[in-house]
Parts: structure tokens; sequence; C-alpha cells
């Protein structure tokens, strides 16, 4: 239509196998504060890995696993999305048809979908799928 200007499409923020909301893998504590502020809250423990620190910012955590580097980031904000629109809420075959590598599968009676390998060391992005939608997206290093 005449006189009517398209408006641009906002930002990925899920971009797989790199980052959430600007959080990379390995990202210091200090890195993710300056990008992405003060922590709503900040939570320590130890499970089986060794001592940990999660930042929480609303729908999105920050785990830092042994205390190092960012070791995994986790959305279940509706508002994060890769750049062709998948996040939280979509249906598990968008995951499939607009994730370049995305894999759909059930394990277990665990539906989900993601990108990269379940190896130690390497990167997944995880697409957690409950009822046919996406519920959460990781971004995470395999630990074991």
């Amino acid at each position: 239509m005449q006189g009517m200007e398209a408006v641009p499409a906002a930002p990925a923020s899920i971009l797989p196998q790199r980052s959430i909301r600007g959080v990379r893998l390995g990202m210091t504590r200090q890195t993710v504060r300056a990008r992405l502020g003060r922590p709503a809250s900040v939570v320590h423990g130890r499970n089986d890995f060794g001592a940990f620190t999660t930042y929480r910012y609303g729908r999105l955590t920050v785990t830092f696993q042994s205390n190092a580097g960012a070791s995994s980031v986790a959305t279940t904000n509706r508002t994060d999305r890769t750049i062709r629109g998948v996040g939280v809420g979509s249906p598990d075959d968008h995951v499939a048809a607009r994730v370049a590598g995305a894999r759909c599968v059930t394990q277990s009676g665990f539906r989900h979908c993601y990108v990269g390998r379940w190896l130690p060391g390497r990167v997944v992005t995880d697409f957690v799928v409950r009822s046919g939608h996406v519920t959460r997206v990781v971004l995470a290093r395999v630990v074991d």
C-alpha cells in the first residue's frame, strides 16, 4: 500500500549453536552482566559436576558450571526467536522445517528437536517439546 512502510523484523535473539539473547557459551559472568545487566536473582549450588552459579533474568537463565564461563543459556520467553521465527510456542514441525540441521526425536517419552551432536564437549541447541510445541530452548555444551 502506498504511504505504508514495512515494519522491520525484530533481530533474532536465538542463534542456534551460537547464542541466546547475545549470550554465548564461555562468556564470563562479568561479560554476561555487561550485556544483560544485573540478574534478577543469582543461585549457587552443587550438582554431579561440581559447583555452579545460575543468573536468572526473568525467563532467561545463564548457568556457569564449575563457576567457569557460561556453560548453558536457556529461555522460556515466547519473544525469543530465531531469524525464521522459531521459539517457545512454535510447533515442533516448524523447528524441523525452519531451523537448519534440526532433528526431532522422542526418546524415553521425551520429545525434543535439536541441532548439534550429543557428544562430550560438543555444543547442542535443544528445543524441548511438550504437547507438540516448544516450551524451552537451551544452548549448552555437552558435559558427559
